[in-house]
């Protein structure tokens, strides 16, 4: 079953490319997203689409915490708000259980929340798929590259492995 989701705490072009490199995930769109709680904050964010067959809600939002500074309050976080964006009341309710589980995992208290998707405005196409469309660039090399490295180590039974290694060179 194809399922939707919104997550937010990082660069979309980071996120961007952790989600596109997972099986199971579709496809992603990155852009600004904004919550029910608060509909005039848009953050930078993704929309994914996903088989809850092949990966679920809960393995989703652990390769998030783990690929993001989820437990710290940092100072661009109006930009980078930590967020499980969800689109009905069941999907925040299984993923607010599953941060509750996930907590336990970390020595710090999580900071991401589980809220209602409002909106979102997506990048211009020019700057979608940015990762995979030239991983050369500086910023893909320097900054995502060494993410989806240690994505394929920490979750490589999730990754599309030849995907990364093809882009990444490892």
């Amino acid at each position: 079953m194809v399922n939707k989701l919104g997550l937010g705490g990082s660069c979309y072009w980071c996120t961007e490319a952790i989600f596109s490199s997972l099986k199971g995930v579709y496809h992603v769109t990155q852009g600004w997203v904004s919550s029910y709680q608060d509909q005039n904050w848009f953050s930078e964010g993704i929309i994914l689409e996903f088989d809850s067959s092949l990966i679920s809600l809960c393995e989703l939002i652990e390769i998030h915490l783990h690929t993001h500074s989820a437990t710290s309050n940092h100072s661009r976080r109006n930009k980078y708000r930590s967020a499980i964006y969800c689109f009905d009341d069941v999907q925040r309710e299984s993923a607010i259980e599953c941060l509750n589980k996930l907590q336990k995992s970390f020595d710090k208290q999580v900071i991401t929340q589980a809220i209602m998707f409002n909106e979102f405005n997506a990048s211009p196409e020019h700057y979608q798929n940015y990762f995979y469309t030239d991983p050369n660039r500086p910023f893909c090399k320097n900054v995502i590259t060494p993410k989806l490295k240690s994505l394929l180590y920490k979750f490589g039974d999730k990754v599309v492995e030849e995907q990364v290694i093809k882009a990444t060179g490892i």
